[in-house]
């Protein structure tokens, strides 16, 4: 089996260190050093990774006939975004909207008896974000069929897939085995039930799966546990079937009751229930206001109203000026007809019906009985993952220049942190030194002499996002797809003008003030569009301008050549 090699000297550890806490100054002091930690594999894309590493010339195949080439282009380089250690090359993927896949065969399989931890970790680093597509690692399965990394694909079988995996507002953080049944032979994936979101970022970002002898699993990102769980209990579905089942022969007798109430038989409606009464009356306490004018229609022609020139009353019909609002029903409380309001009738009761009674007759909720299950098997120990014979990364993305490093496959949680500290721990504050570094400037690149405003991250957001957003539309057929994709963007204009639209408002308000107070009188309420709508002093039953018709304007030549 290939096993490479990964270490940095105390020396150079030392510079790194002192890199580190000087920040990004300390560019051209330290570079990198491979590592002598040794595991089942490790991989820190050394020269010479090519030979390790083929991409894949096979094809996918989505709805149907749909193919799509693993065209995506990969390259093996340093970061080109808050770059950390000097000499320190990845895996990167380079293209975006494009399907990629990559794979390397170990000169034998991992065999896993499970009586050890195994531990898969690695680094990505996200140096343009991931907005839609997958960062994980698949470990492929050796048992089910021969391993060409030529023809690695969806469909090549994996005993264990494990890392980040975001589109829009899903995110999640996989971790899916493919477990064996003992009975037919056939593999079945298990997901993880509850996943933890993946951490988005554009310094590197160590992701940790350890699964214990005990069955029991621990997923760390950047070293700090995010999900611990069981095997047999938090995965879907469950890795063991249930012992008894539904009797798929056994069918509910015609005589079963399952109702477990019936309207009382022996009840009667009450002699003084009224089913006629209406749930609403006019309010017989009301009065009409003293201000009402009931004789003013509450619309009038308008008098500033002139006839069209090209109005032909013999071929228009008669001309009317359009309705306004009656000006002599602006201060007082209404006009037309007066009706008192609606209100609750007390003597309101409803349609009666019977109550209801414990069912004699009831038999309880029917259930088919349960028979042993013909299927069932009982596999106590899952972490026998199936053999495994190499690793690979099989993924489509909208985002480019993703880069995968330090990749750790073992059976030593102890090695695995002992490598982490001396490649994530050494390189992470110094990509981290380089973000802080970038954000304290402006767009020029000049020094900030403040913080990053509000309102300028404001900005960047908006402009980040659309980004991101146009370039989806412009890289897919299916534009739909991409908008239900992109939720979180969409979520976020959203948001952008119920923002804009509250501030607007809220300028009008204190620029343009408030309405003209008028004299006192009796509060005045707005007219209904319905003749009976209920009002405090009563209801108008005139007619509003929405319901008032007119002959319109005949379209004349003239008017014609406009439109």
């Amino acid at each position: 089996m290939k096993s490479f090699r990964v270490a940095v000297s105390s020396s150079a550890m030392a510079a790194l260190a002192l890199q580190a806490a000087s920040g990004v100054q300390a560019e051209d002091k330290g570079t990198f050093v491979p590592s002598q930690i040794q595991g089942l594999f490790v991989e820190q894309f050394t020269p010479g990774w090519e030979s390790r590493w083929t991409p894949s010339k096979a094809s996918k195949f989505q709805n149907g006939n749909e193919e799509f080439k693993y065209e995506g282009v990969w390259s093996v380089e340093e970061a080109s975004v808050f770059p950390g250690i000097p000499g320190d090359t990845a895996l990167t993927m380079k293209s975006k909207a494009r399907q990629h896949a990559i794979s390397t065969i170990f000169d034998q399989p991992i065999e896993l008896d499970g009586e050890k931890p195994f531990v898969v970790q690695y680094e990505v680093k996200m140096q343009n974000g991931l907005s839609c597509g997958g960062a994980y690692v698949k470990l492929l399965s050796s048992s089910e069929s021969d391993l060409n990394p030529e023809k690695f694909g969806d469909s090549t079988p994996y005993s264990i897939m494990f890392g980040p995996d975001r589109c829009g507002a899903d995110n999640k953080l996989h971790f899916i085995f493919r477990h064996k049944n003992p009975k037919t032979g056939v593999f079945e994936e298990k997901h993880l039930k509850l996943p933890p979101n993946a951490k988005v970022s554009k310094v590197s970002t160590l992701y940790t799966l350890i699964v214990n002898p005990d069955n029991t699993f621990d997923i760390r990102v950047n070293e700090e546990s995010v999900l611990k769980g069981h095997l047999l209990e938090d995965f879907s579905p469950a890795v063991n079937p249930p012992k008894e089942i539904d009797d798929p022969e056994d069918t509910k007798p015609a005589d079963w009751v399952d109702e477990a109430e019936i309207p009382d038989p022996n009840a009667s409606k009450p002699d003084d229930w009224d089913e006629e009464a209406p749930l609403m009356i006019r309010d017989p306490a009301a009065k009409k206001p003293a201000d009402w004018l009931e004789e003013e229609p509450l619309m009038v022609p308008d008098a500033n109203a002139v006839k069209p020139e090209e109005w032909d009353d013999a071929e228009d019909g008669e001309w009317m000026a359009p309705p306004v609002p009656n000006p002599k029903c602006e201060d007082v409380s209404g006009c037309g007809p007066w009706t008192a309001p609606m209100v609750a009738n007390p003597a309101y009761r409803g349609k009666w019906t019977a109550p209801l009674i414990p069912n004699p007759a009831y038999k309880g909720e029917w259930a088919p009985r349960k028979i042993a299950n013909p299927n069932w098997f009982e596999d106590l120990h899952p972490n026998k993952f199936a053999p495994i014979g190499g690793i690979g990364f099989e993924l489509w993305t909208m985002d480019d220049d993703i880069q995968f490093d330090n990749i750790y496959v073992g059976t030593s949680p102890e090695e695995a942190a002992k490598f982490a500290d001396e490649t994530f721990r050494v390189k992470l504050p110094l990509e981290q030194n380089r973000e802080k570094d970038e954000l304290s400037r402006d767009e020029n690149g000049n020094k900030r002499e403040a913080p990053l405003s509000g309102l300028d991250h404001f900005v960047q957001q908006i402009r980040r996002r659309t980004n991101v957003l146009v370039d989806r539309l412009s890289t897919e057929q299916d534009k739909l797809r991409v908008l239900q994709q992109s939720s979180d963007i969409v979520g976020f204009y959203a948001a952008v003008v119920a923002v804009l639209l509250g501030l607007v408002g809220l300028l009008t308000s204190l620029l343009g003030g408030g309405a003209r107070a008028r004299p006192a009188m009796p509060p005045k309420k707005t007219e209904s569009a319905s003749p009976t709508a209920p009002t405090e002093q009563g209801t108008s039953s005139a007619v509003k301008a929405s319901s008032v018709t007119r002959r319109a304007p005949v379209e004349t030549k003239d008017t014609a050549a406009m439109h």
